[in-house]
């Protein structure tokens, strides 16, 4: 009898599941479970809830409730859903518990005493008219890569991460002004120390799919850059080291 984990992607609780959600990993990730069960293997099939960062706080702020209210109430839709459906997890959990909290403190402070999480002044979105740092989905302008729709973070059609002086046109979500940079202190996780490892790790995946380890391969060889791993933001995991009162894990 093997021992089979299956991870599924966690779907924000900002909203009802789509049909995206569906086919891109949750039936997926039921058959594979299935299969395996089938065949009379152990079988550990996760995902949950993911209720912190942007998408939720949007949302609540949209409607005028709490982020808890928004979680609250599609936490249980979504769990109502997935039995309506007969997707089977052995545990599918949220990302508000304290248990998961307590991980990630957790892990957090190992790779910080380890020297892998460092503080850095960077510049940030901030909206002078909302008196507020601007995480994320806050903005939204034009990828300098694509010049597809980007947010804060990240390009929505090309996939690339950008930095916050990259985005051209950026405009605050909330109430439409042109946002300036503001200087902010973060923590950074130190991906670049990893590259070098990744790269001999992947070496012998060759039960990968050709698109899956090209895409891998070609990510990291193009330079694996530290990243925020902190926001200017009120919902989410405390950070557990004193002076980032008002910074959550991201």
């Amino acid at each position: 009898m093997e021992r089979i984990f299956v991870g599924v992607a966690w779907p924000y609780a900002n909203g009802s599941l789509h049909l995206g959600t569906l086919a891109g990993c949750l039936l997926p990730g039921d058959i594979f479970g299935r299969y395996h069960r089938m065949k009379g293997n152990a079988v550990l099939m996760v995902s949950g809830s993911d209720e912190h960062g942007t998408p939720i706080t949007l949302t609540a702020e949209k409607e005028g409730v709490t982020p808890k209210e928004i979680v609250d109430r599609y936490h249980k839709e979504h769990k109502e859903n997935l039995e309506q459906l007969g997707i089977q997890f052995e545990n599918f959990t949220r990302t508000s518990n304290e248990f998961h909290k307590n991980v990630v403190k957790k892990f957090f402070l190992k790779l910080y005493e380890k020297g892998y999480i460092y503080p850095k002044k960077m510049r940030a979105f901030y909206c002078q008219n909302c008196s507020r740092f601007l995480p994320d989905r806050y903005v939204e302008g034009i990828c300098p890569y694509c010049h597809g729709k980007a947010r804060g973070d990240q390009c929505e059609e090309c996939g690339a991460t950008l930095e916050p002086e990259e985005i051209l046109e950026p405009k605050c979500k909330i109430c439409g002004a042109e946002p300036i940079l503001k200087e902010t202190e973060h923590l950074f996780f130190k991906l670049s120390a990893f590259e070098e490892k990744l790269l001999d790790w992947l070496k012998d995946k060759n039960f990968w799919r050709d698109n899956v380890i090209n895409f891998t391969l070609n990510f990291i060889k193009s330079g694996l850059k530290d990243r925020a791993i902190t926001r200017d933001i009120e919902w989410g995991v405390e950070v557990p080291i004193e002076g980032y009162e008002n910074k959550r894990i991201y």
